[in-house]
């Protein structure tokens, strides 16, 4: 009979849910959470606009055709072309075959031999556009966003990986209080019964009844509040804990784990050293640095605004064919350069001006970001060391309170005390209990904290 009641309860062992930990929320904030899915798209935003900008230096095809169908010239033209933007000094090549036939007139460009003609050239910008133009600056700065969407993203990871371990022990620690209210709770109801069979012998007074009656409605009303929490607790960590098809898994209070992680103080805490290496791993330092790259193009571009134009072109032509044009050479060159000068030159300058004033500013960002990035760390150190330290008070009332509880229930079964004073000591440890959790809590998230600021979830 032992072994069929073993079998009996055999399913209901192999179905009890596993405690859920940490790690659990983490993997599902990483894999599911909706707003860090949403900060990974601004990667493909950037990336797309970098293709956007990369679209100024596409392969240019054109076509174009002509005809005279009434009039003294009867000609018709064929002109097919390719035009390449190049990626330095301004320069774009090109080449293309025109083609006309019947009788044109001559001051017509589009004039060829019989066969056609062949054509190729470059241009070159030498002074402004040469070094930098709009173009080659909106693909600089696009490539710069694209980086730019890491530390974005980093910067997110962080804040929600905080939140999320911060959702966690908030949700465990409402947990344990409500199992700390429910045991007190059970104490003065096992104590009824007792009280009761007392009272009817005639050893205690029917009021001291009443009075644990009262205890224990008193202590229901705190094992309510505390379920109220708990379940508060639940729905907000919900938002962090997925299951596989995207939607919110509200955590049952059989997966609460018997008790929290052993508080233990992180490596290196206090190390001076550890603040540089700190801030050349937080996301934020990264981002001013790309910012300051970008409004340095800025200002180059601003810069090249205030050159003159000095632009050269060179093109060479060949005909097909004889005749029917005695003026059209067998093969040409052609060299040209145009210079021009903007005389004032305001919209330049004025754009200079906002660029330095950019870049002074960012630099300012950069040194505050820095000291921020110190501020935090050091907080975080602190913050650990009291939540250590209030966390081994807790535990010591705990065991003190603990220690008083039990004196005064054996002074109570031996009638040397009254239900007055064991209520006090219980109370005493209900409360120490309590701030057990909360001080077990406030260390883990001192620890959240603690591990934003130094980045330590970017670590690979």
């Amino acid at each position: 009979m032992r072994w069929l009641a073993l079998i009996a309860w055999l399913p209901v062992w192999l179905v009890a849910a596993e405690p859920l930990r940490l790690p659990e929320v983490l993997t599902s904030v990483k894999e599911r959470y909706p707003p860090l899915l949403i900060a990974m798209i601004e990667q493909d935003i950037a990336a797309g606009r970098l293709r956007q900008a990369d679209g100024a230096f596409d392969l240019g095809f054109a076509l174009r055709a002509g005809i005279t169908p009434k009039g003294y010239y009867d000609g018709e033209t064929t002109d097919v072309s390719l035009e390449q933007r190049l990626p330095f000094w301004g320069a774009n090549v090109f080449a293309g075959y025109r083609r006309s036939s019947g009788l044109l007139a001559d001051y017509d460009k589009d004039r060829t031999q019989r066969d056609g003609e062949f054509r190729a050239g470059l241009r070159f910008n030498l002074l402004r556009d040469g070094p930098i133009d709009r173009q080659r600056a909106e693909r600089l700065k696009a490539r710069l966003d694209l980086n730019l969407a890491d530390p974005f993203i980093e910067r997110q990871q962080l804040d929600i990986i905080r939140s999320a371990t911060r959702s966690y022990y908030q949700w465990a620690a409402a947990g344990l209080r409500e199992t700390v209210a429910r045991e007190q709770l059970k104490v003065a109801e096992d104590r009824a019964a007792a009280l009761t069979e007392q009272a009817k012998k005639g050893m205690v007074a029917p009021i001291v009844v009443t009075d644990n009656e009262r205890l224990i409605v008193s202590r229901q009303l705190i094992a309510t509040q505390a379920r109220r929490r708990f379940e508060a607790a639940a729905l907000e960590l919900s938002l962090f804990y997925r299951g596989p098809d995207d939607q919110p898994i509200t955590a049952a209070r059989d997966r609460l784990p018997k008790d929290l992680p052993i508080a233990e103080l992180p490596e290196r805490m206090g190390d001076v050293s550890l603040l540089e290496a700190v801030a050349e791993l937080r996301p934020e330092l990264r981002r001013v640095r790309l910012l300051k790259e970008k409004v340095e193009v800025d200002l180059r571009l601003a810069r090249n605004a205030t050159l003159p134009n000095l632009d050269l072109t060179f093109g060479i032509t060949r005909n097909q064919g004889d005749g029917p044009y005695n003026d059209v050479r067998r093969d040409e060159s052609r060299a040209g350069l145009e210079f021009r000068l903007p005389i004032q030159r305001n919209e330049a300058l004025g754009r200079t001006q906002v660029s330095e004033a950019e870049l002074r500013r960012l630099e300012q960002d950069l040194y505050f970001v820095r000291d921020r990035i110190r501020v935090e760390v050091k907080d975080g150190w602190s913050a650990l060391a009291a939540a250590h330290e209030l966390l081994g008070a807790a535990k010591r009332n705990v065991e003190l309170s603990a220690l008083l509880v039990k004196a005064e229930q054996t002074r109570f079964s031996q009638g040397a005390t009254d239900l007055l004073a064991l209520q006090i000591r219980e109370q005493a440890l209900l409360e120490a209990q309590f701030s057990e959790v909360t001080a077990q809590a406030d260390f883990f998230t001192a620890l959240a904290d603690y591990r934003a600021a130094i980045a330590a979830d970017l670590k690979k």
